[in-house]
């Protein structure tokens, strides 16, 4: 009798194995799904959305290893295998929004990261929030995602344009620049008109004597500024203000050059440091330029940052500049999301609602420093920044940043509550610059 007992007690200890087993390999199975939506072709695939996409790939690689530094040394997300779909971004507000609704319905993915147009952004988070989709922007710069609008299920794990043209201000201002006059050449989309508007807001407040000469929108995709070096050298301004990104700031760039634009004024470029590689020692010195954040040649010294730097270079043979780190940033932070969420809900794959509350209001640290949700309700990130002044290196071969000026977020970016705009023309108040 008690043999039969200890055998069936042994039965019963087996099959709970057994199961056990089966529900562990059943969880590795798994996968979690991420739509990454990135330029894969145009003008702003070359020296940004490419590179973005090699920076998720090298990241999604490490992830499912297990090699990422702690707290992202757990493989894949909550031991889940990351497959990654991507999405080429060229083609239109209107087919980006086909696209989402495809990767959701279609796909049936765990979440959305991409877009680096403002426009697109603009134009695909109504619909993920139609949807009740999670999604994540990882890169658009238009402030108005969040301070028009009020989202459940979609955020923006980088800062708005407001903190770039700021920090270009500012840096001016701190090394007594001469800045009487300045003109201005941004696209004319949202991305264009909001970082004119906020540079010129700052300017006001820091500079009020300075007079706005040219002001120029060419339209994005533009390629030839013939017109437009002509009116900003002939119109001459101690400071030249641009937002212009991609290839069509290269183009920019390998037009005015030669023409004496960077001679006769002060270049102060919001977004530019991902061009660098490509123009080489095409890009004249002592241009004035920001990253978007402290990225590349801006980034911190840090145990994170040097992983990651070295993660990216050694799949690409380059560094990684804008792009890459803001797609890591956004990854790291869907990747802590997620597991958060499954810690919550007894190791189950989150759901979209749980992966909105598990990042809400979150931070966490990236390579280019604290991630904090702290604008748009905590769904709008704010972060430091950095500004520096070009030098090429002949025997490095490379253009180097000197001169560099940090800034932590809460000195270039608003307040919760606030609208960038308000925050700006009330002097800026509240600002914490030490």
């Amino acid at each position: 009798m008690q043999r039969q007992k200890m055998a069936s007690r042994t039965a019963r200890l087996a099959g709970a194995f057994v199961l056990t087993a089966l529900a562990a390999a059943a969880q590795a199975q798994e996968t979690f799904k991420i739509g990454i939506v990135s330029f894969l072709s145009g003008q702003a695939a070359e020296s940004f959305g490419i590179p973005a996409v090699n920076g998720a790939k090298v990241l999604v690689e490490a992830f499912n290893k297990g090699e990422g530094p702690a707290p992202y040394n757990k493989a894949g997300i909550g031991g889940m295998k990351i497959e990654a779909i991507y999405v080429d971004e060229n083609g239109g507000a209107t087919k980006q929004v086909q696209e989402l609704r495809n990767l959701y319905d279609r796909e049936k993915v765990d979440a959305v990261v991409g877009y680096v147009s403002s426009g697109d952004c603009l134009a695909v988070a109504p619909v993920a929030e139609e949807l009740k989709k999670f999604l994540i922007l990882y890169d658009c710069g238009t402030p108005r995602v969040f301070e028009d609008a009020k989202y459940n299920y979609v955020f923006r794990t980088a800062s708005h344009g407001t903190m770039d043209n700021v920090a270009l201000a500012r840096y001016l201002k701190a090394r007594n620049i001469k800045a009487e006059s300045y003109n201005l050449i941004n696209q004319d989309y949202a991305w264009g008109h909001d970082s004119r508007a906020d540079f010129k807001a700052a300017m006001t407040q820091l500079y009020p004597q300075a007079k706005v000469g040219e002001d120029l929108l060419p339209k994005f995709g533009a390629g030839q500024y013939g017109t437009e070096i002509s009116a900003l050298t002939s119109k001459r301004a101690d400071i030249t203000h641009s937002s212009l990104w991609g290839g069509d700031l290269q183009a920019f760039v390998l037009q005015s050059g030669p023409r004496g634009l960077f001679k006769r004024s002060q270049v102060v470029l919001s977004a530019a440091d991902h061009v660098l590689t490509p123009l080489g020692d095409k890009m004249p010195d002592g241009t004035i330029l920001g990253a978007r954040g402290a990225y590349g040649l801006l980034a911190p010294k840090s145990p994170l940052n040097d992983w990651w730097w070295k993660l990216y270079e050694t799949g690409y043979n380059t560094y990684p500049a804008q792009a890459p780190y803001r797609m890591a940033q956004a990854l790291l932070g869907l990747k802590l999301a997620a597991e958060k969420a499954m810690a919550a809900n007894g190791g189950k794959k989150p759901t979209h609602e749980q992966l909105a509350a598990a990042l809400k209001g979150s931070e966490w640290d990236a390579p280019g420093g604290r991630i904090r949700m702290t604008l748009g309700d905590g769904h709008q990130a704010t972060q430091p920044t950095a500004i520096g002044k070009t030098r090429y290196d002949a025997a490095k071969k490379m253009v180097l940043l000197d001169d560099i000026q940090r800034f932590p977020a809460e000195c270039v970016n608003p307040p919760a509550g606030m609208k960038s705009e308000d925050w700006i023309k009330g002097g800026m108040q509240g600002a914490k610059c030490e």
